[in-house]
C-alpha cells in the first residue's frame, strides 16, 4: 500500500473516531464526572438544600422537577427560565405555561449561594436545575441516576418559545407524541416522564374542563374536583387539586393506577390511556412500579441530553435571575 492510501487510511479511520467520540448533539460533552476535580462536594452540596426545601413544603419537589422539565423544552437545558424580566429583556417566567404556576426559584437561588460558596464560578445554574429535579424525586421515594453535567447557562430565553414548545394541559394524544418527538424523545420516553404527575398540584383553570364537559372521566372523580373547581367563578382558577389523588406527595406508580380509573386529573393525562396506542404502556407502569421507575430514569437522563450549551456557547452565571 503507497504511503498515499496509508494517509487516507488514517485519514478515514480518525474521522470515524471522531465521529463517534462526538456525535452532532453536544451532549456528548456532558460527563457524570464533569466536576469531579473543579467542585468534588457539589451533589453533597445540593441535596441538603433540596432536602431542606421539601422538608418545609412537600410541593417543592414537584415545582423543582416541572422547572427542569420547562426549561429543557425551550430551547434545551440551558437554565433561560430561570431570568427574570428587566426593562429591556423578555424571560420566559411570565409565558402562559409559567406565569402564576412555576415555582421554586428561590430554592435554587439558595442552591447557588451554597455552590457557589463551595466552588465560586464553576457549577451552572442549568446543572444545578438538572441535579435538583432527580434530588427531588429521590427524596420523594423515586428512583435515582447519576446526572450529566456540564451544561453552561444561556445568555437570552424565549417567551414565545415557551407559549409554542411546553405540551398543553389540553394536548390530545398525538400533539403529545409529536411535541415530545420534536425534542428527541419517543412515545415510551414521554408515557414514562408523564408519570412525574405522581406528584405536585395543578390549578383548576388547567382542569375545568377536563371534569365539567368531557366523558372519559369517572363521574365520581369529576364531582369531587368539581367542589374546589367552579364552573364559572374565575376568583377559583388558582385552586389547587393534587395530581395523583391517592400519593400525592410520593414518587410511585399511583398516576398509572388511576389513569386505568379514569381519575386522571388534567386532560392531557387521561389521553395517554384513552383507547390509544399508549394504553399497554399505561397498563405495565400501572402493575410494575419498578418498569416505571427505571423507564423513567432512562427517560430523565434523555431529557436532560437536549440541546445543552457547552464550553463557550454558554456561561456559568454568578445569579441565575440574570445574566453575567
Amino acid at each position: 500500500m503507497t504511503s498515499s492510501n496509508n494517509y487516507i487510511s488514517f485519514t478515514f479511520l480518525l474521522s470515524l473516531f471522531l465521529l463517534l467520540l462526538f456525535p452532532e448533539n453536544s451532549s456528548a460533552q456532558l460527563s457524570t464526572s464533569f466536576y469531579s476535580s473543579s467542585c468534588p462536594n457539589l451533589l453533597s452540596t445540593i441535596k441538603p438544600v433540596v432536602q431542606s426545601a421539601i422538608s418545609a413544603e412537600k410541593r417543592m419537589g414537584a415545582s423543582l422537577l416541572r422547572l427542569f422539565f420547562h426549561d429543557c423544552f425551550v430551547n434545551g437545558c440551558d437554565g433561560s427560565i430561570l431570568l427574570d424580566d428587566t426593562s429591556s429583556f423578555t424571560g420566559e417566567k411570565n409565558a402562559l405555561p409559567n406565569k402564576g404556576s412555576a415555582r421554586g426559584f428561590d430554592v435554587v437561588d439558595k442552591i447557588k449561594t451554597a455552590v457557589e460558596k463551595a466552588c465560586p464560578g464553576v457549577v451552572s445554574c442549568a446543572d444545578i436545575l438538572a441535579v435538583a429535579a432527580r434530588d427531588s424525586v429521590a427524596i420523594l421515594g423515586g428512583p435515582t441516576w447519576n446526572v450529566k453535567l456540564g451544561r453552561r447557562d444561556a445568555r437570552t430565553a424565549s417567551q414565545s418559545a415557551a407559549n409554542n414548545n411546553i405540551p398543553a394541559p389540553t394536548s390530545s394524544l398525538g400533539n403529545l407524541i409529536s411535541m415530545f418527538s420534536a425534542k428527541g424523545l419517543s412515545t415510551k420516553d414521554m408515557v414514562a416522564l408523564s408519570g412525574s404527575h405522581t406528584i405536585g398540584q395543578a390549578r383548576c383553570t388547567t382542569f375545568r374542563a377536563h371534569v365539567y364537559n368531557e366523558t372519559n372521566i369517572d363521574s365520581s372523580f369529576a364531582k369531587s374536583r368539581q367542589s374546589n373547581c367552579p364552573r364559572t367563578s374565575r376568583q377559583g382558577d388558582n385552586n389547587l387539586a393534587p395530581l395523583d389523588l391517592q400519593t400525592p406527595t410520593a414518587f410511585d406508580n399511583s398516576y398509572f393506577k388511576n389513569l386505568v380509573n379514569k381519575k386522571g386529573l388534567l386532560h392531557s393525562d387521561q389521553e395517554l390511556f384513552n383507547s390509544g396506542s399508549t394504553n399497554s404502556q399505561v397498563t405495565t407502569y400501572s402493575t410494575s412500579a419498578g418498569t416505571f421507575s427505571s423507564d423513567f430514569a432512562a427517560a430523565m437522563i434523555k431529557m436532560g441530553d437536549i440541546s445543552p450549551l457547552t464550553g463557550s456557547s454558554g456561561e456559568v452565571r454568578k445569579n441565575c435571575r440574570k445574566t453575567n
